[in-house]
C-alpha cells in the first residue's frame, strides 16, 4: 500500500458513520452524491490520500459505510479455477481488514470470459450489519461486518454467456437480481435473512438472444412500488412482493443490456444493448404491453452500450462506450450538446455539486459543469485500467483500478 500522508493525519480523516455509499451507483442507485467538497482535480500523486493494492481481479464498484469499503474479487487457485472473495478495506488508512473466501472451485473462471468482465463484476450491497455479495451463476452470500459468512446460495445455475455483471438490489427483506442467461432468463428474489428463494419468475419476453447483465432499480409511481428490470428485448416492471409483472415495453432485438435504469423527470431512461444502442425515455405506469403508448422519446445519438446515464433536473447526461458525451432535455429528447471525451467508457457517470464526473477505461476522469452548454472543468489521470464506477463517502472518491483502490480527497 502507498501511504501519502502521515498516520496522525489519517486518524483525522475518518469518515463520519452516516456517510455511506451502500450499493452500485450510491444511495439512490442512480449516480447522485450529496456530498460537498469533493475534489475537482487529482492524479497519481495529487489529492491521493492512499492507494491500496488489491488481490486478484474484479470490477465490482466500491460500497462504503461505517468507515469501511467493501469489494469483491476473483483469485486464481493453484489447483485450478478461482476463489471468489469478499474484501474489506479501512476507509481512513487503506489497510486491508479482511479477505474472505465465499465460493471456490475448479469450475469457477480464473480469467474473465469477456475482455471487459471479471470473475467478480457485480457490486456488493451494504445494509446494517450485513454485506451481500453476488457472483451471478456462481452464487450469492451474506457476510457480517467482520467477514464471517452468514449464508450462501449457489443453487441457481444458468449460463451467463460472457460472465457475470448485473448487481442485486434490496427491497425490504428481499434480495432481487436478474439471471439473464443464454436460455430461460429469469428474475429471482432471495430472503435476505436466509438466502432461500422467495419468488422466481420467467421473463415474459424472450427474444432470440436472451443474455443480458443489468441491475434493477426500485421506483415508486403513484404510490405503487415497481422493480424496473431491463432484459433482452424488453424492460419490465415487477411487483417486489411476488415478482408479478405489472407492465413491459419491448425494444426489439436488443440484447446484452448493461446500463442500469434511471428514473427522473417522471421518466425511466434505459439503454437497449447490442447490436445497436438506443436510449429510451419511458413513462412508467399502466398494465400489460405499453410498447405503443409509453415510449416518450428515443435516440441512437451517443447512446451507451455499457455506462448508465445520470439525470440532473431536466437534463440527462450520457456517455457512449466510444467516449461521445451528450446532454439531452429529459422530457423531450432535444439535444443540448454533444462532445467527444478522451478514451472509451464502461464506468457510469456521477453527479455531484453541479458537476458531472466521467471515468474512462484507462483511468482518466473528466469533470464537466452540469448545464445546457458544455464546459469542461478538469481532466484527471490515474493511468490505470478502470472499468468500475465511483464510490463516494464524506468528501472522498473511492476509485477502483485493475490492481488497486484509491482514496481521492482534497488536502
Amino acid at each position: 500500500m502507498t501511504k501519502l500522508i502521515p498516520l496522525a493525519l489519517m486518524l483525522c480523516v475518518t469518515l463520519p458513520a452516516a456517510a455511506e455509499w451502500p450499493e452500485f451507483r450510491g444511495p439512490t442507485g442512480q449516480g447522485h452524491a450529496s456530498a460537498a467538497g469533493l475534489p475537482l482535480e487529482w492524479s497519481t500523486t495529487q489529492n491521493v490520500v492512499w492507494k491500496q493494492a488489491l488481490p486478484g481481479l474484479g470490477w465490482s464498484s466500491p460500497v462504503i459505510g461505517g468507515g469501511k469499503v467493501f469489494l469483491t474479487t476473483g483469485v486464481p487457485r493453484t489447483e485450478g479455477g478461482a476463489a471468489l472473495r469478499a474484501l474489506c478495506v479501512d476507509a481512513a488508512s487503506g489497510r486491508l481488514l479482511w479477505d474472505t473466501e465465499v465460493f471456490a472451485g475448479p469450475d469457477i473462471e480464473a480469467q474473465p470470459l469477456h475482455k471487459k468482465n471479471s470473475p467478480a463484476s457485480p457490486t456488493a450491497i451494504l445494509e446494517g450489519d450485513r454485506v451481500y455479495v453476488h457472483f451471478g451463476h456462481h452464487g450469492t452470500a451474506a457476510l457480517d461486518l467482520e467477514g464471517k459468512v452468514v449464508w450462501r446460495n449457489n443453487r441457481l445455475k444458468y449460463n451467463p454467456v460472457h460472465g457475470n455483471g448485473g448487481s442485486p438490489i434490496l427491497v425490504d427483506d428481499r434480495l432481487i437480481y436478474n439471471a439473464d442467461g443464454g436460455k430461460d432468463p429469469f428474475v429471482v428474489a432471495l430472503d435476505k435473512r436466509t438466502g432461500e428463494v422467495v419468488w422466481k419468475v420467467t421473463r415474459s419476453v424472450q427474444p432470440k438472444q436472451t443474455f443480458s447483465f443489468c441491475t434493477p432499480l426500485l421506483i415508486t409511481v403513484d404510490g405503487v412500488r415497481q422493480v424496473i428490470t431491463p432484459g433482452s428485448g424488453a424492460v419490465a416492471a415487477l411487483d417486489p412482493k411476488d415478482g408479478r409483472e405489472l407492465w413491459h415495453v419491448k425494444y426489439g432485438a436488443g440484447y446484452s443490456v448493461v446500463p442500469r435504469p434511471v428514473y427522473g423527470a417522471g421518466l425511466i431512461f434505459i439503454g437497449t444493448g447490442y447490436n445497436r444502442a438506443d436510449l429510451l425515455a419511458i413513462r412508467p405506469g399502466g398494465e400489460g404491453d405499453l410498447t405503443d403508448t409509453n415510449i416518450v422519446w428515443r435516440t441512437t445519438k451517443g447512446a451507451p452500450l455499457t455506462p448508465s446515464v445520470v439525470v440532473v433536473g431536466d437534463e440527462v447526461y450520457v456517455v457512449s462506450d466510444m467516449g461521445v458525451a451528450s446532454c439531452f432535455d429529459a422530457k423531450t429528447g432535444t439535444q443540448h450538446w454533444q462532445e467527444r471525451l478522451e478514451g472509451n467508457y464502461s464506468a457510469s457517470p456521477l453527479a455531484a455539486e453541479g458537476r458531472i464526473y466521467f471515468q474512462n477505461e484507462t483511468g482518466t476522469g473528466t469533470v464537466i459543469k452540469a448545464g445546457r452548454e458544455f464546459a469542461k472543468l478538469a481532466t484527471n489521470k490515474l493511468e490505470e485500467r478502470t472499468l468500475a464506477s465511483y464510490g463516494v463517502a464524506g468528501k472522498a472518491f473511492f476509485i477502483r483500478t485493475e490492481s488497486s483502490l484509491y482514496r481521492i480527497e482534497r488536502k
